[in-house]
C-alpha cells in the first residue's frame, strides 16, 4: 500500500448512492465475472386497440433468480388519439426516450458519487424524430423507428464545469440503453399461437 493510498479519505455515500456498496459490487464482479450476467424480463398483455400493460418483476443475475423488493411494476403504453389510440399511456417510442434519459441520469448519479461530487440537480431532455410513413406502410423506404435522437443534460454540482462534463460523458460511455441504440442488439421473436 502506498502512502498516497493510506492518506486518501474513504469514499462515502452521497447523492443517494451507497458508494461503498457500489465499489464493493464493482470489486466482486471484477473477481467473479459470472456475477455480471443478468437477464431482465418484461411480460406484456394487450388490453384493447393500441393499449397494453407490461409487468416487470423478476430477473436473473448475480448468480440467481430475484424478484423486485418493491413488488411488480406495471407499465402502460398506448398511442395518442391522433394515432388511433386512447392515450392511456406514453407510446413505446416515448418509453425508449425515457429509458435513455433514465439510464444516462442514473449513470451520472453513480459516477458523480463515486468521484465524490455532490450533485445539486440533473435535468435531461431527450427528443426523437419519426416519419410515420414507414410505420403506416405508406413508404417502404422510410424507417419505422426514430430517424434521429437528441439528448441534452443540464448538470449542477460542486465541481468545475469540465469535471461535470466528464461525468456526463463517462455516463454516456457506460449507458446500456445508449449502447443498445447505437450498436444494435439482436432481437429474436418467437410466435406461439
Amino acid at each position: 500500500m502506498t502512502t498516497d493510498t493510506m492518506n486518501r479519505p474513504a469514499k462515502i455515500a452521497m447523492n443517494g448512492v451507497n458508494v461503498p456498496t457500489l465499489l464493493a459490487t464493482i470489486g466482486a464482479v471484477a473477481e467473479q465475472p459470472a456475477l455480471a450476467q443478468f437477464t431482465f424480463r418484461a411480460r406484456s398483455e394487450w388490453a384493447a386497440g393500441t393499449y397494453s400493460r407490461t409487468r416487470i418483476n423478476d430477473y436473473a443475475g448475480a448468480g440467481g433468480e430475484h424478484a423486485r423488493e418493491a413488488g411488480e411494476f406495471v407499465v402502460e403504453a398506448d398511442h395518442p388519439a391522433v394515432l388511433c389510440g386512447a392515450d392511456h399511456g406514453p407510446t413505446p417510442g416515448e418509453y425508449l426516450l425515457a429509458a435513455l434519459a433514465s439510464c444516462i441520469t442514473a449513470g451520472i448519479g453513480n459516477i458523480a458519487s463515486a468521484r465524490q461530487v455532490t450533485l445539486r440537480s440533473v435535468k435531461g431532455t431527450v427528443e426523437g424524430d419519426a416519419d410515420l410513413q414507414g410505420i403506416l406502410g405508406i413508404d417502404k423506404t422510410v424507417r419505422n423507428g426514430f430517424s434521429a435522437i437528441r439528448a441534452r443534460f443540464e448538470i449542477d454540482g460542486d465541481a468545475p464545469r469540465e469535471v461535470l462534463e466528464k461525468i456526463v460523458h463517462q455516463s454516456m460511455a457506460r449507458s446500456a440503453v445508449l449502447d443498445m441504440l447505437t450498436n444494435g442488439t439482436t432481437v429474436d421473436v418467437d410466435v406461439a399461437a
